[in-house]
């Protein structure tokens, strides 16, 4: 008998919600151990990410239907403990990172079932805290710039929130992708975002976008509200814009003749393994923040809603 499966128990730790609320509703407690379906695999965790989209579920306000109870968290990092019926090149004890289903649940747990589509072989020179950091920031970025914006060498792209999560990774993509690189950063951030492969930083809340008028190809969006709506200036007949956060406002995108676009994230094998190979050689890199056991999950929800914490991705670990 395989030594990973034989060792399996009924049950195992998990944070879950039994109704949509605030930070109280989240419950760690025990919960049975369920066997992959077709397509699934069963991995032992090691790291769940921790993201603003977490608590959009638990609030209730989550995009998609969310069947209760439900165990928070999507972001994740362990090893296979075993496959179900159709899942190839993947087996037990591959070390694995990647995103647990399209509703994003699961992964605040010991153990979680993974859709085997949306994850991929961890990067070797990654810890599985730096490993959980990535797939949805990351792959967000990635398909925002390649697969929205259709970036090529020589654009010139805004980046606005150049040192959150995402934009951290949509700077380092941009450049590396050969675009000049402009970003929405605080003074204080400024010095990082350059760092990460910006031309220039500007501050939004203190600069206007009239340097900008007119000259950028492409705007990445990860702020929206009114900076979203004056971005609008800055972006040449013909170009794109594409939010993470809000829907663009159609009306000035007409004005401006400009594409524009609010996207929704769809992790895959693929384009994690893309990314993979550029982690995997220090080409790209991730940003850990705050490390917490998982029985403090309260606490990393309370961080999410503006409790003071380090920068970069809060991660928790089983």
């Amino acid at each position: 008998m395989d030594p990973l499966t034989s060792a399996l128990p009924a049950a195992f730790k998990a944070v879950q919600i039994d109704s949509f609320g605030g930070i109280g509703s989240m419950q760690y407690r025990n919960v049975p151990l369920e066997r992959p379906a077709a397509g699934q695999v069963l991995l032992r965790v090691a790291a769940a990410g921790v993201g603003p989209w977490d608590a959009w579920i638990r609030s209730g306000n989550s995009v998609l239907p969310q069947p209760l109870p439900l165990t928070l968290g999507s972001d994740i990092a362990g090893t296979v403990v075993t496959t179900g019926e159709g899942v190839s090149g993947l087996s037990a004890g591959d070390d694995v990172f990647g995103v647990t289903n399209p509703r994003f649940t699961g992964a605040y747990a010991e153990y979680a079932l993974a859709d085997a589509g949306m994850i991929a072989r961890k990067p070797s020179t990654l810890s599985f805290e730096e490993a959980a950091s990535v797939p949805v920031i990351a792959v967000t970025a990635w398909q925002m710039l390649f697969e929205q914006a259709r970036l090529k060498k020589g654009d010139r792209v805004l980046v606005l929130g150049g040192a959150g999560n995402v934009g951290a990774f949509a700077v380092q993509l941009a450049r590396r992708a050969g675009a000049f690189v402009i970003a929405s950063a605080s003074h204080r951030d400024a010095d990082l975002v350059m760092s990460l492969g910006a031309d220039q930083v500007f501050d939004t809340r203190e600069q206007s976008f009239d340097e900008y008028r007119h000259s950028v190809d492409v705007v990445i969006d990860l702020i929206g509200g009114e900076t979203l709506d004056r971005s609008f200036e800055t972006v040449k007949p013909g170009g794109k814009v594409v939010s993470a956060v809000a829907e663009p406002n159609a009306e000035r995108a007409a004005a401006a003749e400009v594409s524009a676009n609010f996207m929704l994230v769809r992790v895959n094998t693929a384009t994690l393994i893309a990314l993979s190979e550029l982690l995997e050689t220090g080409a790209l890199k991730t940003r850990v923040g705050e490390v917490l056991p998982l029985p403090e999950a309260r606490v990393a929800h309370e961080m999410l809603e503006g409790r003071k914490h380090a920068p970069g991705k809060i991660v928790l670990v089983p």
